[in-house]
C-alpha cells in the first residue's frame, strides 16, 4: 500500500444510538502515519467516531451506522458481528482507553496473553517480546523486577503504560487512543505524549482530546467536532492560526483565542442576550 494512499477512507458516516444520532455525515481522509487528533467537548461525537473504526460499536446492541469507512481500500461495513475478520481487524487498529484499563492479570501476562493467542509464541519467545515491548514503552526499567506482580497494583500513568505495550505487542498498522491523558497527571501525560510523537514516526496515531494544547502539542492534523459534526480538518498549525469557522474558536477556548473573538462566536452562535452570561461564568471559572 503507498505511503500516499489514505489509512482511512470516512464518507458520509452517521452513528445513531437507538434514535438518538452522535455523529452527522461525517466524511474525511486520514493519513498514513504521523499523529491526528479528534477535539472536541464531552458528547461531541469523538469516542463514536473511533468505536466506527475498529469495529468495536458492535460491543453496543443500540448502535447503528450509515455511510462508509475504508481501512487501506477494504470496506468495513461488510464485516460480520462476531466474525474472526473483525478480530484481526481490532488487531490492526488497537485501542487505548480513557480510564486504564489492564487485564486483571500479572504486568507480563498483560503483554504475554495476546502474543500467545495470536503467535502462539513459546516461553523463550514471550520473553524476548515482552521485554521489548516494555522496552519501547519506557517501563521496563520500572517493572522488570517485579513482572509477576498484578497490574493494578501499578500507578495510573504505568497502567496506560503497560495497555500501550498490550497494543502495541501486536504490531498495529494504527493505534487509536480515546483521551488517553485525561486521568493522568503531569509527568505521566509528557511520558505518553512523548512516547506518542515518536510512535508517529512509524505508525498511524489517531487520538481524542478535549484538551486543544494538547492537539497543538502532538497533532500534525486536526479535527473539529461540535455537536457530532465535524467542522474543520486541516494541519494543525493551519487550524489553530488561520480557523475561521466559530464553531472552532468555542472549542478552542479562550486562553487560544482571546475573550473578544470567543465573545463573537458566542453572539453569532448564541445570539447576543446570552454572551455576558457564558462569558461572565467562563472568566469566573479561569479565576
Amino acid at each position: 500500500m503507498s505511503r500516499t494512499t489514505p489509512q482511512f477512507e470516512i464518507r458520509d458516516l452517521n452513528v445513531f444510538y437507538g434514535r438518538t444520532q452522535r455523529v452527522f455525515h461525517v466524511s474525511v481522509d486520514i493519513e498514513r502515519y504521523g499523529i491526528t487528533a479528534f477535539l472536541g467537548s464531552s458528547g461531541s461525537g469523538k469516542s463514536s467516531l473511533l468505536r466506527v473504526l475498529n469495529h468495536t460499536y458492535d460491543l453496543f446492541s443500540d448502535v447503528r451506522i450509515e455511510g462508509n469507512v475504508l481501512l487501506d481500500g477494504e470496506d468495513l461495513s461488510l464485516y460480520g458481528r462476531n466474525s474472526t475478520e473483525i478480530m484481526l481487524l481490532r488487531q490492526r487498529v488497537g485501542m487505548v482507553c480513557q480510564c486504564p484499563n489492564p487485564f486483571p492479570r500479572s504486568i507480563y501476562e498483560n503483554v504475554a496473553y495476546g502474543l500467545r493467542l495470536r503467535y502462539g509464541y513459546r516461553k523463550r519467545q514471550l520473553d524476548e517480546r515482552v521485554e521489548q515491548t516494555l522496552q519501547r514503552v519506557g517501563l521496563w526499567h520500572n517493572v522488570k523486577e517485579r513482572l509477576t506482580q498484578h497490574a493494578l497494583h501499578l500507578a495510573a500513568g504505568q497502567q496506560q503504560l503497560l495497555c500501550l505495550a498490550r497494543a502495541l505487542a501486536l504490531e498495529p498498522d494504527v493505534l487509536m487512543l480515546d483521551e488517553p491523558c485525561s486521568l493522568l497527571d503531569p509527568a505521566a501525560t509528557y511520558q505518553i505524549e512523548t512516547l506518542l510523537q515518536t510512535l508517529g514516526q512509524e505508525m498511524t496515531i489517531i487520538l481524542t482530546t478535549s484538551n486543544p494544547y494538547q492537539a497543538r502539542r502532538m497533532a500534525d492534523t486536526t479535527g473539529v467536532l461540535f455537536d457530532g459534526q465535524l467542522v474543520e480538518y486541516a494541519p494543525t498549525y493551519c487550524l489553530f492560526l488561520e480557523s475561521q469557522d466559530v464553531r472552532t474558536v468555542m472549542v478552542l477556548g479562550t486562553n487560544l483565542y482571546g475573550a473578544e473573538r470567543k465573545s463573537a462566536a458566542m453572539t453569532e452562535l448564541f445570539g447576543k442576550t446570552q454572551v455576558p452570561v457564558l462569558v461572565a461564568i467562563g472568566e469566573e471559572r479561569m479565576q
